[in-house]
């Protein structure tokens, strides 16, 4: 055996290290003489200081780079309401402060998953929810705030008919910050001690120059029309030229030192000190070789600057080495720095670099000092607001209704005046849409970005047209042993599923330990339920002899005693060498462990051999501990000796609890102040080797560092490294895997970052469910019949599947939209681990059905933010689109052909497909041509669409470069993967011709 599950388990929850984030040092600069200027305390990223090392188990190699809370994934607002039909509502808490609640029946990005969305705005900040659709069961207002904790009111809310509202709900968005940034650029020569001597470089170096190049565009300021950051274009008073580019729908304006003006005069150089001083990042070119004394923040007088990247160009070898010099109250934020922090691939440092400054500068609004005034202007501008509202409150601008329908229908008598009503709603909303877009404050996602990467979290295949309900699985070598409601089946991507016991033990629950030889079952439910153990040598016996299915009669030997009745189990399979099970029976907690394999101490006697055919007596009961309550979560944290201080975290009632497991002595963890409580997981983590935990509770994530018992005692005390954050949807299940923390809905699948809670990406997952996620992540989804049958994606697609893998079992598609008469299936997918933790896991090579050898898993299709081709749209979208799109043209005024078709016509999908081409047609007179793929200027940004698709399904770039997708062979199309979701969507593209 190579490895167990529970080694791969060690890889996907930690240990992880906060010291790949850097560590917080004093710094302090001194001049010429050694006297000491000033001191300032950073956390300090720099890699790995020894480059020769052998990669250790937890050394971090690999850095996948992430923006970090993306405004296409967090500007609501912008996104899903304005320019839409949505009700707005104002009201008072119960201390009197105003608020107001934005709420909105959207289809998440035309997959046909329908869901509320709603933004609550107050003083305190901003918190945004998606609660599910029911075409039976109309949501209220009342039951929206109370699932945002917000459930008494001074008054109850009223709907804001004005349609002006938009505007003014625009505004408090846009206090979250900016969409676009300005960074400053420091050239400093070696030995160059003082911020005066730095700034006092009139001219910088042919290696510099190569690095400006890389950044961005030299552009001409007079005249310039997009963002400007701060720069005069009418007069030249801050210089001729600068550099900009756009990332990923960001437009970024670099302050230049040697661009700025210079003066002889002048020693401080006060112009150039005006913008970078005042700039939150700061890229430090220093030239030479490590020199001495290195570069410290502290050099640079200024009480803006919070984040400062030191960038150092070795000539020799062409690569570029990178120091990210933090301030200590700036949060965590990535991407880490790979080990060693060199750079040979020029690109690659430019995403590092420009994703790793602007995650910084967001970080750095959440510092104290920043957040503190974002508050106050907050709160300003609500209560403003409200008190310009408020002689309006009689009239009939506001709703008197306090909890109407969200969506009500409008009785016939009113139904024009509505619709008029409506109308204008719309009109005034897509007109500051497109304001925002044209001056440049739209979050315009990956418009810009040429790069089709392949996300870590990206899932193949496992099994098409999957025909049964997944009740729970767990990973046996390659298969996937998965509890149904036929019985327990053994399924293998390649091979027919083979049953292993009947529906006559339904198993609700379950483990296989390929180390230990033990498959432990939790069947049946009520009084009757049990906890099994098995010898997966002997099931696997079984199913090689083709013996009969077994049954629940079949597993009477395989009962542990004293199990009866249990309705939730948990086992430790995180270092301990110690296999231990708690049951939960009611509220009683039994603890057994497996016995080692040695003499008894008390009875002198051997164990069985390891060849019987039950391991019951194995497992010996230890002792019994009783809550004050039945555990709805439970969770075994281990202790750091392995001998009396492993710990039990349950949860129920309105909290969570960490139990000894020695003392059954029991201690509070967290307290949940929320009217109901819906408990998702609690997951063991490990920090630096010692051990936390990420509580997950209705929409909230909560995480708390365990501290060790001390003489059999417990206190829970803050620690600097908790945070929380909240889930945009309600999560049904949660999975690690370091980095990254995935929240699984019934629709969509959420990422974030284990070390900060934001936010990298949601992909919409129509009827989602997780069935196992142990090591690899398995789950079902649903896809169209035809799609299925068909073999699901192109012939470019399966030239990537493995040698083991038929073309029949590509990756099919997920429907954008399902039509009259089709039919929805359920297929099985799968995200390999060793994708998503960065390095490779030894997993057994053996399939328990077959003896051959798997070769590992080869991920198939493009990355979920990947740019779409014309030719994966589907016909019943392409008319989605037209129709929403003639109905905004009308309602503009833009085209006076009102009539109507229907949807099963042709016509729409080849005026959709011609404008599309059309717009399509090469960049625009004045946009910049740049050796990057995402450099456009603001002229570009005019048509969202233009850089999306061309009519060959290919990316139409403005670069020079050749096409990144068409040099790989057999690249797939967009419709390989399963996630139908763009980083931007259709409903997202305004047409402004």
């Amino acid at each position: 055996m190579k490895s167990s599950v529970s080694e791969d388990l060690g890889c996907r929850r930690g240990d992880f290290s906060r010291k790949h984030y850097g560590s917080v040092e004093l710094l302090i600069s001194s001049d010429a003489d050694g006297a000491i200027q000033r001191a300032g305390r950073f956390r300090v990223e720099n890699g790995s200081s020894d480059e020769n090392a052998t990669a250790l188990p937890g050394t971090w190699r690999r850095t996948d780079v992430h923006l970090e809370n993306p405004e296409y994934h967090t500007r609501w607002y912008f996104k899903y309401f304005l320019g839409q039909v949505h009700q707005n509502y104002i009201g008072n808490d119960a201390e009197k402060s105003p608020f107001f609640l934005s709420v909105t029946l959207s289809d998440q990005n035309n997959q046909r998953v329908p869901q509320y969305r709603a933004i609550l705005w107050r003083k305190t900040g901003t918190q945004k929810i998606c609660l599910p659709y029911s075409p039976t069961k109309t949501l209220s207002v009342k039951s929206i705030l109370s699932a945002m904790n917000l459930d008494k009111f001074e008054k109850g809310p009223r709907e804001i008919f004005h349609p002006e509202i938009q505007k003014d709900l625009l505004v408090l968005e846009e206090q979250e910050g900016s969409v676009n940034f300005k960074f400053g650029v420091l050239f400093a020569k070696d030995g160059q001690l003082t911020d005066d001597d730095m700034f006092s470089n009139e001219i910088g170096s042919d290696a510099f120059q190569k690095f400006l190049n890389l950044l961005g565009d030299t552009i001409t300021l007079k005249g310039w029309t997009g963002y400007r950051g701060g720069l005069d274009t009418k007069n030249d008073t801050t210089g001729i030229h600068s550099v900009y580019t756009i990332y990923q729908g960001h437009e970024i304006m670099f302050h230049v030192s040697t661009m700025l003006p210079y003066s002889k005069e002048n020693k401080q150089q006060v112009e150039r000190k005006r913008h970078i001083g005042n700039d939150i990042v700061t890229i430090v070119f220093q030239e030479g070789e490590e020199p001495s004394p290195a570069f410290k923040p502290s050099m640079i007088r200024s009480h803006f600057t919070h984040i400062f990247a030191l960038v150092r160009y070795d000539q020799q070898k062409d690569n570029y080495r990178l120091k990210i010099f933090s301030e200590e109250s700036v949060p965590l934020f990535g991407p880490p720095l790979p080990s060693p922090p060199v750079f040979t691939d020029h690109q690659e440092f430019r995403d590092f670099l420009l994703v790793k400054l602007i995650n910084g500068e967001k970080a750095t609004l959440e510092t104290p000092t920043f957040a503190q005034k974002r508050r106050r202007t907050l709160d300003m501008l609500i209560r403003s607001l409200y008190q310009d509202l408020m002689p309006d409150l009689h009239k009939n601008m506001l709703n008197r209704r306090s909890f109407s329908d969200v969506l009500p229908e409008s009785p016939k008598s009113a139904r024009k005046k509505e619709e008029a009503r409506q109308a204008e709603f719309v009109r005034i909303g897509q007109a500051l849409k497109l304001k925002s877009i044209v001056r440049g404050d739209a979050p315009s996602s990956l418009v810009a970005s040429g790069i089709c990467k392949k996300e870590p979290w990206e899932p193949q295949c496992f099994c098409s047209n999957f025909p049964h309900e997944a009740v729970c699985a767990d990973p046996w070598g390659q298969a996937l042993l998965v509890s149904t409601d036929a019985g327990v089946l053994l399924v293998d991507d390649d091979l027919p599923s083979v049953p292993v016991f009947d529906k006559t033990l339904p198993v609700k629950q379950m483990h296989v330990l390929e180390a230990l030889d033990l498959l432990i079952l939790r069947a049946d439910k009520g009084k009757d339920a049990r906890i099994f153990v098995f010898r997966l040598s002997a099931v696997q016996r079984g199913i090689e002899g083709k013996q009969a299915v077994k049954g629940k009669c079949d597993c009477r030997e395989n009962k542990l005693e004293k199990t009866k009745g249990c309705h939730l189990y948990a086992i430790n399979t995180h270092h301990s060498k110690e296999l231990r099970i708690v049951v939960a029976i009611r509220n009683k907690l039994l603890l057994i462990t497996r016995k080692h394999n040695k003499p008894s101490g008390v009875t002198g006697m051997a164990l069985l051999s390891p060849l019987s055919e039950s391991p019951v007596e194995e497992f010996q009961y230890i002792r019994e501990i009783c809550l004050s309550d039945s555990p709805a979560v439970m969770t075994l944290v281990d202790g750091p000796t392995e001998e009396s201080d492993n710990l039990i975290c349950v949860a129920y009632r309105h909290q969570f609890d960490v139990v000894n497991e020695s003392t059954g002595e029991a201690f509070r963890l967290h307290h949940v102040e929320a009217s109901r409580v819906n408990f998702v997981a609690a997951i063991d983590v490990y920090e630096d080797g010692e051990a936390g935990l990420l509580l997950c509770y209705n929409y909230s994530c909560i995480y708390k560092k365990v501290c060790p018992f001390n003489g059999g005692s417990f206190l829970v005390q803050p620690s600097a490294s908790d945070f929380q954050f909240c889930w945009n949807q309600a999560p049904c299940a949660i999975v690690c895997a370091f980095p990254y923390l995935l929240a699984f809905t019934t629709d969509s699948m959420e990422i974030r970052l284990v070390v900060n809670g934001n936010l990298v990406h949601t992909a919409v997952v129509p009827q989602l469910q997780l069935v196992a996620s142990r090591s690899d992540i398995y789950f079902t989804a649903t896809a169209s019949a035809n799609e299925v049958s068909s073999g699901g994606s192109s012939k470019g697609a399966s030239a990537h599947n493995s040698p083991q893998t038929p073309p029949s079992r590509d990756t099919p598609v997920f429907p954008s939209s399902l039509g009259e008469g089709e039919i929805q299936s359920k297929n099985l997918y799968k995200i390999p681990l060793r994708n998503l933790v960065g390095r490779s896991i030894e997993r057994p090579l053996k399939s328990p059905l077959v003896s051959k050898v798997i070769t590992p898993p080869t991920s198939i299709g493009i990355g979920i933010a990947a740019i779409p081709v014309t030719h994966s749209l589907s016909l019943s979208r392409m008319e989605i689109k037209e129709i929403a799109s003639r109905t905004r043209r009308e309602l503009l005024g833009l085209s006076d052909d009102g009539g109507s078709r229907s949807e099963g016509a042709p016509k729409p999908k080849s005026k959709a497909r011609k404008r599309l081409e059309e717009n399509q047609g090469g960049p625009r007179p004045g946009t910049v041509r740049s050796t990057s793929s995402d450099r456009i200027t603001s002229s570009s940004l005019e048509s969202p669409s233009t850089s999306e698709a061309n009519p060959n399904g290919r990316y139409q770039s403005t670069s020079s470069d050749p096409d990144p997708v068409a040099e790989q062979e057999g690249s797939p199309v967009w419709g390989s993967c399963p996630f139908q979701l763009t980083a931007f969507s259709d409903e997202d593209m305004i047409d402004l011709k």
